[in-house]
């Protein structure tokens, strides 16, 4: 039986430095399971690996398609399984690393993905919606259709609600209920960083300084400069879309940063919702107390 371990915890834990450091240990490469780093040029926003860190350990799935560029869950789901299966067949450890509670779910369970093309002006009309009259309308709509994949996906996600009402309009059924799922060929180790809250925020307001420290803003400029708008599910990110209404003279710099750390606060708060402390699947640590954490992998790998 191939062996995978996933990585899995809130924004800002350190599991990347945890997944580079356990790569190096166990002849390992790492997936990612962010469903913002796939985007090309959405770097420091994203908190993608440097360059030396690429090139300590091979990456999979960081940049690759553009940020106008359509991406579904099966999409992601079916180039994680090939770059997973890759990886066994040179006989690595796959390390499956991401706080995108979809992407991690949806491979360690197989999740079943309903078959159902885009629908491009669809699309486009509710994202228009989502851009005049903010977010919120979309997400209430999506809890009357359907309030279980509402919950799960969050109210700040608005390409997966999108998605989420596309199914439903199409196949007259929650698209939480369309998703059966089937065991995929490797066994899991799931790894699950957390601390206290006061921790956690400090960490996060730490990054989202060093993040503007490193070039955000004009990292946000150059995108706009790219002509890549705001209203693309890629910039609807945390930081982009904030930093991007600094730039329209909407916001003061300080609010933007101040907002951007304020939303990722809920953002993790929301990610527990998907990597729950009480699972038995999910071999919680303390991120100030890893010292097991090699040992675990080592008695789970047989390396």
């Amino acid at each position: 039986m191939n062996h995978l371990v996933a990585i899995v915890g809130p924004t800002s834990i350190g599991k990347s430095k945890l997944a580079l450091q356990l790569a190096q240990s166990f002849s390992g490469e790492i997936v990612s399971a962010d469903s913002r780093q796939v985007y090309r040029y959405l770097d420091i926003g994203t908190a993608k690996p440097s360059q030396e860190e690429l090139a300590l350990v091979p990456h999979h799935l960081i940049d690759i398609i553009n940020p106008n560029d359509d991406f579904s869950l099966a999409q992601y789901q079916e180039l994680a399984y090939k770059a997973v299966e890759g990886i066994h067949k040179r006989n690595k450890l796959p390390l499956l690393v991401g706080g995108s509670g979809l992407y991690i779910w949806s491979v360690l369970e197989g999740w079943v993905i309903p078959e159902v093309p885009p629908n491009p002006e669809f699309r486009h009309s509710l994202e228009e919606r989502a851009s005049k009259a903010g977010e919120d309308g979309l997400y209430q709509e999506l809890l009357s259709v359907d309030p279980v994949a509402a919950q799960k996906i969050g109210r700040h996600n608005i390409r997966r609600i999108i998605r989420a009402l596309e199914v439903a309009r199409s196949t007259g059924i929650p698209f939480s209920q369309l998703q059966s799922k089937k065991a995929p060929p490797f066994s899991t180790l799931i790894i699950g960083l957390t601390t206290g809250r006061v921790g956690l925020y400090h960490r996060i307001d730490l990054r989202v300084d060093e993040m503007v420290e490193r070039g955000l803003v004009e990292e946000v400029k150059k995108l706009l400069d790219m002509g890549y708008d705001l209203s693309l599910p890629a910039l609807s990110g945390i930081g982009y879309r904030q930093i991007g209404l600094f730039l329209k003279g909407e916001l003061p710099l300080s609010l933007a940063i101040q907002r951007t750390k304020f939303e990722t606060h809920r953002f993790a708060r929301h990610q527990y919702a998907w990597f729950r402390l009480q699972d038995k699947r999910i071999k919680w640590f303390d991120v100030e107390e890893d010292s097991e954490i090699a040992a675990q992998v080592a008695k789970f790998a047989g390396r």
